[in-house]
């Protein structure tokens, strides 16, 4: 099968961009897909050389670098639309490049015939107007400019996802709930992420443990909260900084990874006394280090299709604590393997929760132990068989459709 795989980036540093790039690599190896990459910027993902003869049986990726252009990300990302479309009908017409059919996780192009959906911009623009109103300046703009996006991109998503013709996957059975009622698609089927257990484990993090800590110069008493990803609010940052202020005499610190801009949390992190126990650090591909650092994973998401740093951190062998609204919370039984919030936003339950996982050392290996022993139900391999056997059934749609 030819496929046009359509995002902006792939890299293994990110969930969504990570959770694709696992993908694409197993249906180029296993089932021998051809694969043309329409992205911007690619890491870490073995590439074919374009115009090099290879046999019908063997797969590969190929890509296709669509050009970017600087500017608020409302820009970068219209730009993107119109470009990634202008080089796949350029490929089209002038080099008689035909696809079987267009894949895409979540809305990166306007003709996509199969959807991973990895986030639901309709959620997160219900949640941008939940926001206070910001004052005057830079504040103001960043609000401004993050909900003009997020109606853009929930208006595309209302065009193609209630579209029967494309053929959707989510992420997990509350995304495809969302995706039932939202846009009326009961034909939704659900393939959750997986995880690399090879890579993610107890041994590999504990055999880390104390050099990524004595680099970062953390106490041996230290106790590290760890936060992965983008959109810091929405993940639920803030929650977390109200109830580490309401555990100040306990060695709690927070190191928080991701690409979000740390300068407006440092001022409400400041502002509750706790910006000297907060660490911010960009997103790199070793994600291991963070892993290996933190004693409890910590994320109570407001809004989260998945959650995959939280499966790996249980794969890890970590603790973790989650909220109802991270898809992931479907696998997690509470106080088992895992722990689920009952409101995102209590920090008083959140502080007591995690002052009982300082103090009660057996009951954080204990949940640990059962983590890791979850997160081998996870496997990328089931995954891309999964999302294999959608391509087809979307190939067979797409062909009897036009007969």
């Amino acid at each position: 099968m030819r496929l046009a795989a359509v995002s902006p980036f792939i890299d293994h540093r990110h969930g969504t961009e990570r959770a694709f790039a696992e993908l694409l690599e197993r249906l180029a190896g296993k089932e021998r897909c051809e694969i043309h990459l329409y992205a911007q910027r690619v890491e870490d993902l073995a590439l074919a050389q374009p115009g090099v003869a290879r046999s019908q049986d063997c797969g590969a990726i190929i890509w296709h670098r669509v050009p970017s252009i600087p500017g608020p990300h409302l820009v970068q990302f219209l730009a993107w639309l119109f470009l990634n479309s202008l080089w796949r009908a350029w490929d089209r017409a002038m080099r008689g490049l035909s696809f079987d059919l267009i894949v895409s996780p979540g809305i990166n192009c306007l003709d996509a015939e199969a959807v991973i959906v990895h986030a639901l911009f309709h959620r997160l623009r219900e949640l941008a107007r939940e926001e206070p109103a910001q004052g005057f300046g830079t504040g103001v703009f960043r609000s401004f400019h993050r909900r003009a996006y997020y109606r853009l991109v929930a208006g595309l998503e209302r065009r193609i996802y209630a579209d029967p013709k494309v053929s959707l996957a989510a992420v997990s059975r509350r995304t495809a709930t969302l995706l039932r009622e939202e846009f009326g698609r009961q034909d939704v089927r659900v393939i959750p992420n997986g995880v690399d257990t090879a890579q993610f484990s107890p041994s590999a993090r504990l055999a880390r443990r104390s050099e990524v800590r004595q680099r970062r110069k953390i106490q041996s008493d230290g106790f590290v909260l760890l936060l992965i990803g983008n959109d810091w609010r929405v993940k639920g940052i803030e929650t977390i900084f109200r109830a580490m202020g309401k555990l100040r005499n306990l060695p709690v610190s927070l190191l928080v990874a991701g690409d979000d801009s740390p300068a407006t949390f440092q001022e409400t992190a400041k502002s509750l006394g706790i910006l000297e126990r907060c660490r911010f650090e960009p997103s790199r591909k070793d994600v291991l280090d963070f892993y290996a650092a933190a004693d409890v994973y910590v994320s109570p998401s407001r809004e989260d299709s998945f959650g995959l740093p939280v499966a790996e951190a249980m794969a890890c062998g970590l603790p973790v604590i989650t909220s109802p609204f991270a898809g992931v919370s479907e696998f997690i039984q509470n106080g088992m393997n895992g722990f689920v919030l009952r409101d995102a936003r209590d920090e008083k339950e959140l502080a007591g929760l995690l002052e009982q996982l300082f103090r009660d050392h057996d009951l954080r290996q204990r949940v640990g132990e059962t983590a890791a022993a979850s997160a081998v139900e996870w496997d990328w391999d089931k995954n891309a068989a999964a999302v294999w056997e959608l391509l087809q059934e979307a190939l067979s749609k797409k062909l009897h459709t036009s007969s």
